[in-house]
C-alpha cells in the first residue's frame, strides 16, 4: 500500500477531489477510507439529487457512482453531470451490471464499469487510471488551446528534431518504437503525430520554417511512408 501511495503522490500535482455516491452506508464508508488513506478529498452522497447538488457546489476531479440508488437512475445522474462538465471523469460501480448499462456508460465516455464484489486493489486501480486520463486531457487542452501551451510545444518539437540529427540513438528509437519515445517532452498527441508521420504543413503552420538539419528526420520519415 505504502509504495502505490508514493506512486499516486508522484503522479498527481494536487490531491484530487472524488464524489462518491452510493446508497449503502456500509459500501460508502468502505470506499472513503480507502480513497482518504490515499490522500483523496472525498464527498459522499448517498441520493440522486443530493449528488447532483453536491457536484454543482464544489470542484470534483472524479465521479465514482452506483447506478441504482433511491430517487433518481445513477445513469440519469451521470448524465447531467457529464452534461455540465464533460471533462470530469467517471467511474460507474454496480451490483447489477447488465450490457444496456454498459454500452451507454461506454458512449458517455465513463472511464471504468467496475461490477461489485471488487476488491480495493481493483477498485483504486480504477480511480487511478480515470484521474490520469483526466491529467492526460487537460495537458492536451493548455497545449493546444493556451498561448503559453503552444508556445511550450513549439520549444519541445524543436527539441526533439534538434535531438534526431545530433543522437543517432535516438533516431532510431524514434523510428522504431513512436510514441513511447516522446513521453518525456511536452507535447499533445496531435504534434506526436505530426513528428512521426513527417507531417511538414502541421510543423510549419504550429512551429515555423526549420533548419536543414531539423528537416532531416521529418523527411526520411516522408521517404518511408510506414505510419
Amino acid at each position: 500500500m505504502e509504495a502505490r501511495k508514493e506512486s499516486r503522490g508522484a503522479m498527481h500535482i494536487h490531491h484530487p477531489h472524488v464524489l462518491l455516491v452510493e446508497d449503502e452506508l456500509s459500501v460508502a464508508n468502505g470506499l472513503k477510507l480507502v480513497l482518504s488513506e490515499e490522500g483523496y478529498g472525498v464527498d459522499v452522497a448517498m441520493t440522486g439529487l443530493e449528488a447532483l447538488d453536491t457536484f454543482r457546489g464544489n470542484g470534483f476531479d472524479l465521479v465514482v457512482a452506483d447506478l441504482r440508488l433511491p430517487d433518481i437512475d445513477g445513469m440519469d445522474v451521470i448524465r447531467e453531470i457529464k452534461e455540465e462538465r464533460p471533462e470530469v471523469k467517471v467511474v460507474i460501480i454496480t451490483g447489477y451490471p447488465s450490457v444496456s448499462s454498459a454500452v451507454e456508460s461506454a458512449k458517455m465516455g465513463v472511464s471504468d464499469y467496475l461490477r461489485k464484489p471488487f476488491t480495493d486493489d481493483d477498485f483504486l486501480a480504477a480511480v487511478d487510471e480515470a484521474l490520469k486520463e483526466r491529467e492526460k486531457g487537460a495537458t492536451e487542452r493548455f497545449l493546444s488551446d493556451t498561448k503559453e501551451g503552444r508556445l511550450i510545444q513549439k520549444r519541445e518539437v524543436i527539441r526533439v528534431l534538434d535531438r534526431t540529427y545530433e543522437d543517432s540513438t535516438f533516431w532510431r528509437d524514434l523510428m522504431e518504437r513512436g510514441p513511447e519515445v516522446l513521453e518525456e517532452y511536452q507535447l499533445s498527441s496531435e504534434a506526436k503525430a505530426a513528428i512521426l508521420s513527417g507531417d511538414l504543413k502541421w510543423i510549419n503552420d504550429n512551429v515555423g520554417e526549420l533548419t536543414q538539419k531539423q528537416l532531416m528526420f521529418i523527411l526520411k520519415r516522408l521517404e518511408r511512408e510506414v505510419w
